[in-house]
């Protein structure tokens, strides 16, 4: 009677957890995004989700998607080897079109802790754990060469980013999904709670989705990194890599808004868009 008992609960749970897996799915699916053309192969989607109905919350996503061609619109890194300044000021100093926040960064001494090269110079390197492990944000990353972005997974080496080829590489993570197969992730608080998140992606067409989430706040409640790997996922990417998130959440559009950030950053725990953290990197998008 109790293995019954406990079969019929065990099919009960599994199947209010696949019907709001498929609601939530269907939610993002049917949304009618608000689009703007920000310039020839960028576009901007937002949506607030105002009905609690994303992941039993409510939830304010805004992401760009760039047609990842090297032509019109290329990608490029800006960083500093020990400063941190607002994505914005990031995305202005370089004339870019547009901007998102990095990696994770030193926060007393500035710069950051994973991994960093631009135009063929190494600006930062790997702080390893004190038993010499690498952390998940180092086990994986995005490289650029040439204007076009692509993803790259550690392959279990010591000095692996080293090695790396591409003019351009900043570590990041955890990767959520490589290739269209999950990556594994554990329970870990950073990884099962809601949080802010940044996030980059990329479609079977090549096209590069770079993404924020709100949270922290009524209107919007930000996500786990389960979550996220599934509304990635959803949007039709097949790999998917999580930045810095939090209070670094920033997305930047040059000339929209007051001062072009198009998301509510959280760093002044306010609703607006004036609550930006400074960090030590960030991937731009800019005209070519």
């Amino acid at each position: 009677m109790l293995k019954k008992l406990f079969f019929a609960l065990t099919l009960f749970t599994t199947g209010l957890s696949a019907f709001g897996q498929n609601a939530d799915s269907l939610t993002v699916v049917k949304t009618k995004w608000q689009k703007t053309r920000v310039a020839r192969q960028v576009k901007l989607f937002q949506h607030h989700f105002k009905g609690q109905n994303l992941f039993g919350a409510n939830q304010n996503i805004s992401y760009l998607e760039i047609k990842n061609s090297g032509r019109k619109a290329v990608f490029a890194i800006g960083a500093e080897e020990k400063q941190l300044i607002t994505t914005s000021d990031f995305g202005l100093r370089d004339t870019a079109l547009a901007a998102i926040n990095g990696n994770f960064f030193d926060v007393k001494n500035g710069g950051s802790v994973d991994f960093v090269r631009v135009e063929g110079k190494t600006i930062n390197t790997n702080r390893l754990a004190a038993n010499g492990e690498r952390a998940r944000h180092q086990q994986a990353g995005v490289v650029i060469e040439k204007g076009k972005l692509s993803m790259v997974k550690w392959d279990g080496s010591p000095a692996w980013e080293s090695r790396l080829t591409a003019a351009n590489v900043l570590l990041n993570g955890p990767l959520l999904t490589f290739n269209g197969v999950d990556e594994g992730l554990d329970t870990a608080a950073f990884n099962r709670l809601s949080h802010p998140r940044t996030c980059l992606g990329i479609k079977p067409n090549g096209h590069i989705i770079m993404l924020t989430i709100d949270g922290r706040n009524t209107e919007s409640a930000g996500v786990s990194l389960f979550e996220l790997t599934k509304l990635m996922r959803w949007l039709g990417c097949t790999s998917a890599i999580n930045f810095d998130g939090g209070g670094s959440s920033t997305l930047w559009v040059n000339g929209m808004g007051s001062n072009g950030v198009i998301n509510y950053p959280t760093d002044n725990k306010k609703w607006d868009h004036e609550g930006q953290r400074k960090v030590a990197n960030v991937i731009l998008v800019k005209k070519k």
